[in-house]
C-alpha cells in the first residue's frame, strides 16, 4: 500500500486515543475528537474534490458504478478510504447514536439535526456515482455493511433510521434503469431534507418476500397498487417509498410511490423495540404510479430474489453491531461487577456464557462479511446470505438475552442499555427490507 500522510496521521490518532498513557493525562478524549471531527472532514473534502473533477462531465445516464471484477478471493482487508469512515461512524455511534437512544425510544424517531448530521457526513454520497453528483466509485455492498455494523453499535433503531435512504439508494443502483438513477440519485446528494424508505414486509403469517399480497396491475399511463406494508422506516418523514408489490403477469417488482400519492396512508405501529427507527405501516388504496416509477428497465433485468438477499445481509450487518456493543458492554460489566470479593467473570458459568456470546458473534460476522464479498463481486450469494441470515436470527437472540442474564438484577432495570438491546434484538428473526447492502 502507498504512503499516505493523511491515513498515517489518522492512525496515530486512532491509536493515540486507545492509549492508556493519553487516558492518563487526558489526551484520550481530545485525540478521539479530532479523529471524529478530521475523518469527518476528510470524507465530505473528497466527496467534494471528486463531485468538482468530475463537475465538467456530462451527467449521461449510462456513466454509472462499475461493478467489482471477480476474483473469487475473500479478503478481509480494509481499503484506507474504509478504515477512515469506520474509525469516523465509531465516533459517530459512540458520541451521537448511543446517547441519543433512550430519547429516541421515548419520542418514537429522531430530531431533524440527526438527519442533518448523517447527510453532513456524504455516507449518501459514496454509494452514488461520481457522474450524478456523488462520490462513488463502484458499487460497494461491503462498505455498507461495514457502515451499518458499526452505526448499530451505538444502537440499533437510529442506525436503521440514518440508513433507510441509504438502502433505497442501493436497490436503486443495484436494480434500476440508468435513467432511473440519473432522475433520482442526484437528488439525495442536493437535498439534506429527502428522506426515503423500502417497503418490503407485509403484516401476515408466515411472510414470504418472494410471494407478494400487495398487487400491482397495468393501466392507462402507469399501474395501480393496492396492499398493506409493515416495518416501514421513518413512516412519518420519509418523502418517498420504494414499494415492492406483485405486478400482475410478471412477478414481484419495485414501485417509487411518492408521499404524496393519493390513496396512500401511513400508519403508526408499536412494537417491542427498535422505536427510533420510526417503523410504520403503508395502506395502498388504488394508488395509480406513472409508467417510469417502475424500479428496472425491463422484466428480465429485475431480480427480486438478489435484492431480498441483499436487504437480508443489511439487516444481518446490523444485528453484528448491536450484538458486538452487547458484547462490549457485559465484559466491562463483569470484570467490574465484585460480587464475594471478585468479579463475577472469574465465575466459570458466566466465562463460558460471555465466550459462547463472543464465538456465535465472530461466526455471524463472518458469514455476513463473506456474503457481501460475492455481492460486491457479482457473484451468486444467496446461499451465503440464506447462512448469514440464519446465524444472526439465531445467535442474536441469544446474545441478547445473555447480555440480561449477565446483568442480573442490573440487566431488567433501564439503567442498563441491555434491556433496550434484548428488545431490539429480537427484531432480528422478523425484520424485512428495512435496509439494502
Amino acid at each position: 500500500m502507498s504512503f499516505s500522510p493523511m491515513g498515517s496521521f489518522f492512525g496515530f490518532l486512532n491509536t493515540l486515543s486507545g492509549s492508556p498513557v493519553a487516558s492518563r493525562f487526558g489526551l484520550d478524549k481530545i485525540a478521539a475528537q479530532v479523529l471524529y471531527q478530521g475523518t469527518k472532514a476528510g470524507v465530505r473534502a473528497a466527496t467534494l474534490m471528486r463531485t468538482r473533477f468530475k463537475a465538467g462531465a456530462s451527467l449521461v445516464p449510462d456513466e454509472d458504478l462499475q461493478q467489482v471484477k471477480p476474483t473469487g478471493l475473500f479478503d478481509l482487508t480494509l481499503t484506507e478510504e474504509q478504515q477512515m469512515t469506520r474509525d469516523m461512524l465509531r465516533e459517530l455511534a459512540a458520541s451521537e447514536l448511543r446517547p441519543r437512544a433512550r430519547e429516541a425510544e421515548r419520542e418514537r424517531g429522531a430530531p431533524d439535526s440527526f438527519f442533518a448530521q448523517v447527510h453532513e457526513l456524504g455516507i449518501h454520497d459514496i454509494a452514488i456515482p461520481q457522474a450524478l453528483g456523488g462520490a462513488g466509485e463502484h458499487r460497494s455492498p461491503v462498505t455498507s455493511v461495514l457502515m451499518a455494523e458499526d452505526l448499530a453499535g451505538g444502537d440499533m433503531s437510529l442506525a436503521i433510521a440514518a440508513l433507510s435512504t441509504l438502502g433505497v439508494i442501493n436497490a436503486v443502483s443495484e436494480l434500476g434503469s440508468r435513467r432511473q438513477k440519473a432522475a433520482i440519485l442526484p437528488a439525495f446528494c442536493q437535498d439534506a431534507a429527502l428522506q426515503a424508505s423500502l417497503a418490503l414486509a407485509e403484516p401476515r403469517a408466515i411472510f414470504d418476500p418472494l410471494q407478494l399480497a400487495t398487487s400491482a396491475r397495468r393501466e392507462a399511463g402507469g399501474f395501480t397498487l393496492d396492499g398493506v406494508k409493515c416495518g416501514v422506516p421513518l413512516i412519518g418523514r420519509a418523502g418517498a417509498f420504494l414499494v415492492f408489490a406483485d405486478l400482475a403477469g410478471v412477478g414481484p417488482r419495485g414501485f417509487v410511490v411518492e408521499r404524496e400519492a393519493l390513496g396512500l396512508e401511513m400508519q403508526d405501529e408499536r412494537n417491542m423495540g427498535l422505536a427510533g427507527a420510526g417503523l410504520g405501516r403503508l395502506v395502498l388504496r388504488g394508488v395509480h404510479v406513472a409508467e417510469d416509477a417502475l424500479l428496472g428497465e425491463n422484466d428480465s433485468a429485475y431480480d427480486h430474489g438478489r435484492l431480498v438477499d441483499l436487504c437480508r445481509l443489511g439487516v444481518c450487518a446490523l444485528a453484528v453491531g448491536a450484538c458486538q456493543a452487547a458484547v462490549d458492554y457485559v465484559i466491562a460489566y463483569a470484570n467490574g461487577r465484585i460480587a464475594f470479593g471478585e468479579p463475577i467473570s472469574h465465575r466459570q458459568a458466566i466465562a463460558f456464557m460471555i465466550a459462547d456470546m463472543a464465538t456465535e458473534l465472530e461466526g455471524m460476522r463472518l458469514l455476513t462479511y463473506r456474503a457481501a464479498s460475492r455481492a460486491e463481486q457479482g457473484m451468486p450469494c444467496h446461499r451465503e446470505a440464506h447462512l448469514a441470515r440464519l446465524s444472526c436470527a439465531e445467535h442474536s437472540a441469544e446474545i441478547g438475552t445473555n447480555s440480561v442474564q449477565v446483568l442480573g438484577g442490573h440487566g431488567y432495570v433501564c439503567e442498563h442499555p441491555v434491556e433496550m438491546w434484548f428488545r431490539d434484538l429480537r427484531s432480528v428473526a422478523v425484520l424485512e427490507g428495512v435496509f439494502c447492502i
